[in-house]
């Protein structure tokens, strides 16, 4: 019969609607009370008209439009919405999505896709007679606009199979003028384009898009910016100190912008900046039965990858890790330069023989390089052999071999052998790019290094400090393209680009001017998307790049710094930590073989000794600054960690901390004097200390004057507090007193006073608040000393003062604070170089753990040595208990304290004895873990091989 061989498909010709205000006008059949409207689209913008048509004989309209990527259908009339139905999800995501309407009568269905599930359908409250015009995509902005509702915005993307009342529309007619209108379309052709593929987003950021760009999201990235480029982290904990952070965990990316990620790490702010990052096994481990054809491997997992940390390392200034072997006839060498019997694996995955505290590659252990062995004929204590627990102990502290990513264990198969090890977290100290910097002595000298070629994101940071009004910062040029970042004015940084499109710029005004010789921060970064300058904590100014210009950089010169090429408007003053893409230029290095460069910048306390609080004096070092806490009340990296100091004050118990020190006037004038000590005129006080006695009147505290002006704090008899202002040589003092209960009741007591002019503030143990108005005066003139206890030299005091000088104070005082003086600080840890002067018995204490005692019948005293290794437990502690008590009653109570702890000692030698003599039959088969066992029989060893022990009483 009649057969063709071929299949005619029918032809499909697609329309770009590639702007806002592209539209296609199609002619409907008017009147009709059936509307059937169908096509395809692809998009990728949320929102947009799709089809708008007047309704005959009525001044409303039915819309169907993109709407959060949905599909929504409505019929409007002046002032109100008589439907609005909803079909479809997630439909801009630049694939074809079929869309059919059908309104007959009252009802309206739409259909998504042919899925009936993506349906929607609604009831309207009148009939439905179809208009003579229907437009896809648009308005027109000019003729009958009332037949379309613009107030939606145009779609752009696709449409192709357009077919009215089931009728297919032919787009080559429409575009030979055959029937309809159209404005600004691409007909037979989809000209849609992927702004994701390939995507911009970097460090795993989620690229979505439009008709015109792309969006980045950044979220839980670690990184921001318009391609997630930048680090929302510092580099190190170095910088987070230097942001006023203390100690804590902090999120690190140690490559910046590079494809390193952040990770967490414990940063320890001390006046050195630890970072510590921890493993997976952390514990002491104990080894048995291990030998060379099944020996014990142990591999250390840290919370960074080995990228990350060899990134930490290599900037960081240095950094060890402690390990820790124990033995008991468990060698780590067959003998000296033999073949090793326990070994560990660094980073790169070389095996190392040398063990803590020794070098690489000479096979020995710490005592070895010391000569301190126990056995001189071998290089590691753990060598000799010995049935008796020793150790091999020290830090490793090579970086290129650090962190310890494994163990191996090989001779614990023995009888009686056994071994057991320990691992401490890596530990690094500083950041040599943090301060890594240069001075720039001369408009024509400038420093070169390689730089960007082919990158799509360029970012550069640093800091500057000048005294220059102008200069360049840094340029590299290609045969077009380039960037320049300069100190354009005194308060103007300029970043300018070109990278095909044109040149650009992006500037950066200051309120203050930039060239105060303090350091400032510049960072740029240029994108696909944009590019950004952020100068300090001022707002970050930026420039959007054209949607399809050019994106790569070509710059095939030097990246000249401090200068330019041509030797010109050079920069004076000094830049450091200097960074692209992540990446450290070293500036020291480079200046130290270039003419007109210095390697380093001094003055770093002009920008950073704001950062020194309560007192604390900024001191330069070569690598940034440092706090001195000497005569602050507080501690910490800043001064900022509060230090409770404690002390027992024996009878006649004097501390004095001059503020000046004494001039012989040789005239006594009020004038004359002024001149000498206008500087130490106060019109207000902070003072803040705890205290406990039972003894009244006592002295507390005392300020004196060259004025014959003093403040005196007091206890009277009764117990009451009592302050004493004389602030007028001239005139009596003020008196205020708080005697709501006695004071001197044993109990730990704190008071704080605060004045401000004439007002005076007091508050006792954070309950008590009362407020007193001075009339001596509001100045307190020359001050000379302060004094804790008795007052020793001669004073202008008034009786009652002199009453409880008579005896002084004794008992414990606390946290001592005159305005940001901290005397008993000083006193106990700072003597030698404080201006302070000690007289009587005086020991550091802990009020707080001794309340509710009697603090004037004896003070217990004991110091504790800081160590970071093993605690040798066999050893007596010895307490030296001291009165000055002549109280019948107290020392009955001291000699039966003394035969109570004879018999509890004696009981503990008994114990110890007893531990020991079964410590063959029992084992550790009652210890909690394999390190308290260690202890106790390390503990137990001890105990056997001393031969006397003496205690103290």
């Amino acid at each position: 019969g009649n057969v063709s061989f071929s299949c005619l498909e029918p032809q499909v010709v697609p329309v770009t609607f590639p702007s806002s205000s592209s539209f296609l006008a199609l002619p409907g059949a008017s009147g009709q009370d059936e509307v059937f409207v169908s096509f395809q689209f692809r998009t990728w913008n949320k929102e947009g008209l799709l089809l708008s048509s007047k309704l005959h004989r009525s001044s409303g309209c039915f819309l169907l439009y993109l709407s959060d990527g949905k599909v929504k259908t409505g019929l409007h009339k002046p002032g109100r919405a008589l439907s609005d139905i909803t079909a479809g999800a997630g439909l801009n995501d630049g694939q074809w999505h079929s869309v059919s309407l059908s309104v007959k009568r009252n009802r309206i269905n739409v259909i998504v896709d042919s899925d009936v599930m993506s349906s929607a359908h609604a009831s309207i409250p009148l009939q439905i007679f179809s208009g003579d015009v229907f437009y896809f995509g648009g308005c027109p902005r000019s003729g009958n606009v009332s037949e379309c509702d613009a107030s939606l915005g145009g779609f752009q993307g696709c449409m192709r199979l357009i077919s009215i009342g089931n009728k297919a529309v032919d787009m080559i007619s429409v575009q030979q003028n055959g029937f309809g209108n159209f404005s600004d379309l691409q007909i037979d052709l989809c000209g849609i384009m992927d702004r994701c593929l390939p995507n911009y987003c970097e460090h795993g950021g989620e690229c979505s898009q439009s008709w015109n760009s792309f969006h980045c999201n950044c979220d839980n990235t670690g990184y921001k910016g318009a391609t997630c480029h930048y680090p929302i982290y510092e580099q190190s904990c170095e910088a987070y100190k230097h942001r006023g952070n203390t100690s804590g965990f902090y999120n690190i990316d140690s490559d910046g912008s590079g494809p390193l990620g952040p990770f967490l790490v414990y940063c320890n702010m001390t006046d050195a900046t630890w970072t510590i990052i921890q493993h997976n096994s952390t514990n002491l481990t104990r080894v048995k039965s291990a030998n060379r054809e099944n020996p014990h491997t142990v591999f250390f997992k840290y919370s960074a990858s080995l990228d990350q940390l060899q990134a930490t390392i290599n900037q960081a200034e240095h950094c060890e890790q402690e390990l820790a072997y124990y033995c008991k006839k468990s060698r780590l060498l067959d003998k000296p330069g033999g073949m090793p019997l326990s070994w560990w694996i660094g980073r790169t995955n070389e095996t190392h023989t040398y063990w803590g505290g020794s070098l690489p590659a000479v096979q020995k252990c710490a005592c070895g390089l010391e000569g301190s062995c126990i056995d001189s004929q071998h290089y590691c204590n753990c060598d000799a052999d010995r049935d008796e627990w020793t150790n091999d102990t020290g830090f490793l502290s090579y970086k290129e071999h650090l962190p310890v990513t494994e163990i191996v264990i090989t001779d614990t198969d023995r009888p009686n052998s056994e071994a057991a090890y320990k691992l401490g977290p890596l530990l690094c100290r500083g950041d040599r790019t943090f301060w890594n910097s240069a001075s720039f002595n001369t408009e024509a000298s400038y420093l070169h290094f390689p730089t960007f070629h082919g990158e799509l994101s360029a970012d550069v940071s640093f800091f500057f400090k000048t005294t220059a009004s102008s200069g360049v910062f840094l340029e590299n040029l290609g045969i077009q393209d380039f960037i320049r970042i300069e100190l354009y004015s005194p308060s103007e940084v300029f970043f300018s680009f070109d990278v095909g499109n044109g040149p650009s710029e992006v500037t950066v005004q200051s309120p203050t001017p930039l060239n105060d010789n303090q350091w400032h921060y510049v960072k740029a970064e240029r994108n696909v998307k944009e590019a950004s300058l952020q100068i300090d904590h001022l707002p970050q100014r930026s420039h959007s790049a054209p949607p399809d210009g050019h994106i790569r950089l070509q710059l095939n010169s030097q990246l000249f710094v401090g200068g330019t090429a041509s030797r010109q408007k050079g920069f004076l003053g000094c830049i450091r930590s200097l960074q692209l893409n992540g990446m450290a230029l070293d500036l020291e290095e480079r200046a130290k073989i270039t003419p007109g460069v210095e390697p380093g910048c001094p003055g770093h306390c002009s920008s950073y000794g704001n950062l020194c609080h309560n007192g604390g004096k900024c001191r330069e070092k070569y690598s940034g600054f440092s706090c001195d806490c000497t005569f602050s009340a507080y501690a910490g990296p800043f001064c900022k960690k509060g230090k409770h100091v404690s002390a027992y004050f024996g009878t006649g118990t004097s501390v004095t901390y001059n503020f000046q020190e004494y001039y012989t006037l040789a005239k006594n004038s009020s004038s004359h004097a002024s001149s000498f000590y206008a500087d130490m005129t106060l019109n207000r006080e902070a003072i803040t200390f705890a205290f406990r006695t039972t003894r009244t009147p006592s002295l507390l505290l005392y300020v004196s004057s060259f004025y014959k002006e003093f403040l005196s704090v007091i206890l009277t008899r009764n117990g009451d507090l009592q302050i004493r202002y004389k602030l007028d040589s001239h005139q009596d003092p003020d008196v205020f007193s708080i005697s709501f209960k006695s004071m001197a009741d044993g109990q730990l007591q704190h008071v704080k006073i605060n004045r401000e002019e004439e007002m005076l503030f007091v508050e006792v143990n954070q309950k008590e608040r009362m407020k007193f108005i001075l009339s001596s005066g509001t100045e307190f003139n020359a001050i000379k000393s302060l004094t804790l206890g008795k007052i020793l030299e001669s004073s202008d005091v008034d009786e009652e003062t002199m009453k409880a000088n008579s005896q002084g104070f004794v008992g414990c005082l606390s946290s001592v604070q005159f305005n940001h003086i901290a005397p008993l600080k000083a006193a106990l840890h700072h003597s030698s170089s404080a201006p302070v002067i000690v007289k009587g018995h005086f020991t550091e204490s802990n009020c707080g753990a001794l309340a509710g005692a009697d603090s004037t019948s004896s003070e217990t005293t004991h110091s504790f040595a800081d160590h970071s290794g093993p605690i040798d437990e066999g050893k007596p502690l010895a307490n030296a208990i001291r009165s000055d008590s002549a109280i019948i009653g107290g020392v009955i109570a001291v000699v039966i304290f003394i035969l109570l702890c004879i018999t509890a000692i004696a009981i503990r030698i008994y114990k110890k004895k007893g531990v020991y003599s079964k410590n063959e039959a029992k084992g550790s088969e009652n210890e909690d873990s394999a390190e308290s066992a260690l202890k106790s029989e390390l503990s137990m060893q001890n105990t056997a091989n001393e031969n006397q022990k003496e205690y103290f009483f």
